[in-house]
């Protein structure tokens, strides 16, 4: 009886196997990590609501809620989500557009997305979203968000938020005669305690230092001429959440569609990047697509109590390791700080300055930005730059799906280009100073085959380079050699649209009785001409391992009448062939 007790408790505590060899020593780490990383989240749970268009109040649930969901249900032993700096722009533009409620709905859709991403195993996809993609998108946020803040910054009165960043631009331009001295004030005492914080004491948990000195100031030098948390947006509720079921009508669910893949994309990517750096700072593997279903578990519960959308969050993830955080135990303390604190904590929570939020956006969207990534990116080649560039330009001045659906386009085009410019087709002959090799250097016009025509394909045989390839070997056609030779050891890869190309070469250069020859060919592309048929119109007998030995059947099957007399001396059995009488005794070819 007792054993079996003890077996289910060790099966409660494994969370899905990712507390294999869990001790006291463990939870020890995992408790102080979870406490620091809940200290951490509550002023940008705060800041990341009021960026977005909500409530305060609604980052704290996505918090508590989002962050016990996916610390349980996630790929990632020490993954911590929450509300990011990511989501800012986005969801600020559906609030805007179609409002709080449509927000919550979108933000269910994107988790329902998100499981059907993990199950149908796309993780693996995600990853291979071109890192300037990534980087630009990420640094078009981080100029959103920054320019967002300086409203507040400053204190200006009477703004309106607008979709567009130019438009939301010249607001700013139009208002600077509003600037309130007390705001400025205010806002430059947060930056100060929360720069000076992050430099001499990384340890201390610099936003929760700069709200509290600066929340000081407010209430002792400006009460009641700044606005706060409480005059802006009621007093924060010390409560726990209300279940509230959104607008499910289709008409909202159709509309809700694009806004909520834009959360899913967004989310799986974030998500994803931070899983990859916590892999890094504890040498672990996380599940990619058990992380997808996690997150999209996240945030289908998450808006049935007012929450936001939710994804890991880089800086409290790696908080959280740095912490000594191990096990998704950490996750769930980092939940329970948050609820503990904001129930206690709720009145002051409603003096804080609006002031002091801005400067803690701030600093998030300038560490977002990723100068360091950009500069290196942009030293790297001139195709990545300008995927790059196009994709920060789109995010700041259009909006994130825009930017990152042409961004992925032009990604593509670009490699599709590149790719394309490392296929070759070159005419090839055996080199007489070194009987291993063919190579290019010995074709000319008077050193040459009429008979037999050798070709050495390098690189991938797809779409993009299919013209070289068929442009290339209908030109050897039209001198109506015997016999072609394809030499395929460097193809590794052969599309569909190369598949029929070769298909036609080969049929037309049968029906001028001549005959193909395939050397090397690797195990992707066979399957490719064996699923076609090709293979078996080639002919199973015309397929070699080496150069060598299709070069011998080569000139077993050559009009051996026409080599009399042939002065151009391609092959080393060329010296017999031109004699008429040794042209049947034909020695094995030294090409390998």
């Amino acid at each position: 009886m007792q054993t079996g007790e003890q077996s289910l408790s060790l099966a409660k505590l494994q969370f899905f196997g990712r507390m294999e060899g869990y001790s006291l020593e463990a939870l020890r780490k995992d408790i102080i990590a979870g406490i620091i990383v809940g200290v951490v989240a509550i002023p940008l749970a705060l800041a990341f609501a009021i960026a977005s268009g909500v409530k305060p109040e609604y980052g704290i649930y996505t918090s508590i809620i989002a962050g016990t969901l996916v610390g349980i249900f996630g790929g990632s032993r020490v993954q911590i989500a929450g509300p990011t700096g990511a989501f800012v722009p986005v969801l600020l533009s559906i609030v805007m557009l179609y409002g709080f409620e449509n927000l919550l709905l979108a933000g269910m859709l994107s988790g329902i997305i998100l499981v059907l991403m993990g199950i149908t195993r796309m993780g693996t996809l995600i990853k291979f979203i071109p890192r300037p993609v990534t980087v630009g998108f990420t640094a078009g946020i981080a100029v959103i968000i920054f320019t967002g803040q300086i409203e507040t910054f400053l204190g200006l009165q009477g703004v309106v938020k607008h979709e567009y960043f130019l438009q939301n631009t010249s607001e700013l331009i139009k208002h600077m005669h509003t600037i309130q001295m007390p705001s400025i004030i205010i806002s430059m005492v947060c930056l100060f305690f929360l720069l000076f914080t992050q430099r001499y004491f990384p340890s201390i948990p610099g936003p929760l230092v700069a709200l509290l000195a600066s929340t000081l100031v407010a209430i002792f030098f400006f009460n009641g001429t700044v606005d706060t948390i409480g005059s802006k947006f009621g007093a924060i509720p010390a409560t726990l959440p209300e279940f509230h079921l959104p607008n499910l009508n289709l008409d909202a669910v159709f509309n809700m569609l694009g806004p909520a893949f834009t959360i899913a994309m967004l989310g799986s990517i974030e998500s994803l990047l931070s899983c990859m750096v916590a892999d890094e700072m504890i040498g672990s593997k996380h599940d990619s697509n058990k992380e997808l279903i996690g997150q999209g578990i996240a945030n289908v519960i998450t808006p049935l109590f007012g929450g936001i959308a939710a994804t890991g969050a880089i800086a409290r993830t790696a908080t959280n390791v740095r912490s000594g955080g191990t096990s998704p135990v950490s996750a769930v303390v980092h939940s329970l700080t948050v609820l503990i604190l904001i129930l206690a904590l709720a009145p002051m929570v409603s003096q804080i300055p609006l002031a002091s939020m801005a400067p803690i956006l701030m600093v998030v969207a300038w560490n977002m930005s990723g100068l360091n990534e950009i500069k290196h990116l942009l030293r790297t080649t001139r195709s990545d730059a300008t995927v790059l560039f196009t994709t920060f330009t789109l995010t700041v001045f259009i909006n994130l799906t825009i930017a990152v659906g042409f961004g992925l386009l032009l990604a593509v085009a670009l490699f599709i280009n590149r790719m394309s410019d490392t296929m070759s087709v070159q005419k090839v002959l055996p080199d007489h100073n070194d009987k291993e090799k063919v190579t290019s250097k010995m074709v000319s016009p008077i050193h040459d085959c009429p008979q037999v025509g050798i070709f050495t394909i390098n690189g991938a045989l797809f779409f993009g380079a299919v013209e070289t390839f068929e442009k290339t070997l209908t030109n050897c056609l039209s001198a109506k050699p015997r016999v072609l030779i394809l030499r395929m050891g460097n193809v590794f890869v052969m599309d569909a649209t190369a598949e029929v190309v070769l298909e036609h070469i080969v049929d037309h250069f049968q029906k001028q009785n001549g005959i193909i020859l395939v050397s090397g060919l690797k195990s992707q592309p066979e399957r490719v001409l064996r699923n076609s048929g090709s293979y078996a119109k080639i002919g199973k007998e015309h397929f070699f391992g080496g150069t060598g030995q299709a070069i011998t059947y080569a000139l077993t099957k050559i009009h051996p009448e026409k080599c009399i007399g042939c002065k151009h001396n391609a092959f080393y059995e060329c010296s017999k062939l031109a004699d008429e009488k040794s042209w049947l005794n034909i020695p094995q070819a030294a090409v390998h």
